[in-house]
């Protein structure tokens, strides 16, 4: 990036400004005071209260294989149709969604989902050091835990049934052991005997409260002098090619630059900024049993259910499902009683003193690689979102790349994959 892109510093120098205080967002604020600029936060809500309050919680740096594996296709419309599978649709959506669906599903390939996975890799793949970084000497230090991650299956049989995904881990260089019979009971005694194999993975974390831990976050990044907006933004003020404010409530925010990270409500955004990124909600949900009577070990993803089960403050947040169905529609019943059900039988004996509920929208671009970098044409705009099921673990990183382009500064690695000069 060359440095004549670089936000301009000084005591006169607007500010620049970050849209969305989630994951993303706050890591990118925090990043660019710490490059020493100003800086100010703008959002609808308060920070932490959307996507990234809901997430499973687990820093999961394994999870780069993307949903597109091949043999997706073959098996989408049976699950479709079977109400115990993690995946559903509200058909009167299914028009609006066809468009994104086809490019979608046209990456349901092994060479596809290889490139994908090569591509999460740096964003990913070192989460928990990357959360320890910028979490270092702020309140939301307390909330980080290290962990396994720990993937559960019915039989081996099953595991050796996802070896695609295994073998792609395998190759980007993550190491696990094995766990069968006893071994497994042994390692985790809460679980199920219906769960005779599993795979366990080190060196991973997970966050035992997301939404405070991003609160936590921003305050620290007010403490530090950024200032907090709680406003909506719709439009981008230029001259002569660069960003120089914001719209927002028939007033302009001055800015010297603008970081897109509002998740999957970038796209409308991205529009103003003469750019559509095929982008579209996957919507997931989330029940809390609060004061559980079992917890598992470590967070564990239910390989069948497709759903992480992650022990937090005072409660199990059981987390996953993946619906189709837009921005405005409710929730539906149907993920919560699944998620139920399979808590239930992943851990036996398993009661609660009290339920909680949430759906929200995973920003899932048609390619599954997150948008991060400056949008093409246009001088101090720049994109940070699309991260799929990984926000949380991406974010800091996602960040602290952000920071960098803003600074003028060249990231240590290829940015290529993420540019949104992709969807011209």
């Amino acid at each position: 990036m060359a440095c004549s892109t670089a936000s301009a510093k000084g005591p006169n120098a607007p500010p620049v400004a970050v849209i969305g205080a989630g994951i993303v967002g706050v890591s990118t604020a925090i990043w660019l005071q710490r490059e020493g600029h100003d800086v100010i936060l703008i959002d609808r809500a308060a920070p932490g209260e959307a996507t990234s309050y809901g997430n499973g919680g687990v820093l999961a740096s394994s999870s780069v294989v993307p949903v597109t594996v091949p043999g997706l296709m073959r098996k989408a419309p049976g699950m479709l149709f079977d109400p115990g599978q993690p995946l559903f649709v509200k058909w009167s959506y299914m028009p609006k969604l066809m468009p994104w669906l086809r490019r979608y599903l046209s990456h349901c390939n092994a060479e596809d989902a290889r490139r994908i996975a090569v591509a999460l890799l740096p964003i990913i793949g070192d989460s928990l050091a990357d959360h320890q970084l910028l979490a270092s000497g702020t309140a939301a230090e307390k909330w980080l835990k290290r962990s396994d991650y720990v993937f559960v299956y019915p039989k081996r049989a099953h595991f050796d049934r996802d070896a695609f995904g295994w073998g792609v881990r395998k190759f980007l260089g993550f190491k696990w052991d094995e766990l069968e019979g006893d071994a497994l009971r042994a390692y985790d005694p809460c679980l199920a005997s219906s769960a005779d194999f599993a795979v366990r993975l080190a060196n991973h974390g997970f966050i035992t409260d997301p939404g405070r831990y991003v609160k936590d976050l921003a305050a620290h990044f007010e403490t530090q002098g950024g200032r907090l907006l709680k406003a909506e933004i719709t439009d981008f003020a230029q001259e002569d090619g660069r960003i120089t404010g914001l719209r927002a409530d028939g007033e302009t925010i001055a800015c010297s630059a603008a970081v897109v990270a509002t998740g999957v409500w970038s796209r409308a955004l991205c529009r103003k900024l003469g750019l559509d990124v095929p982008l579209e909600s996957e919507r997931g949900y989330h029940i809390e049993l609060w004061e559980p009577s079992v917890t598992p070990r470590a967070p564990t993803m239910v390989a069948a259910g497709k759903f992480v089960m992650t022990p937090m403050e005072g409660r199990l947040r059981l987390a996953g499902i993946v619906e189709f169905g837009g921005l405005d529609a409710p929730a539906s019943r149907a993920p919560f009683a699944l998620l139920t059900k399979q808590a239930k039988a992943a851990l036996p004996g398993l009661s609660w003193k009290k339920k909680t509920e949430w759906m929200g929208h995973r920003p899932a671009p048609s390619d599954s690689i997150p948008v991060i970098g400056e949008v093409p044409g246009i001088r101090g705009a720049y994109l940070g979102f699309g991260h799929h099921h990984v926000g949380l673990t991406g974010g800091p990183r996602t960040g602290r790349i952000l920071a960098q382009i803003v600074s003028g500064r060249k990231p240590n690695l290829d940015l290529a994959p993420y540019s949104p000069s992709r969807f011209q």
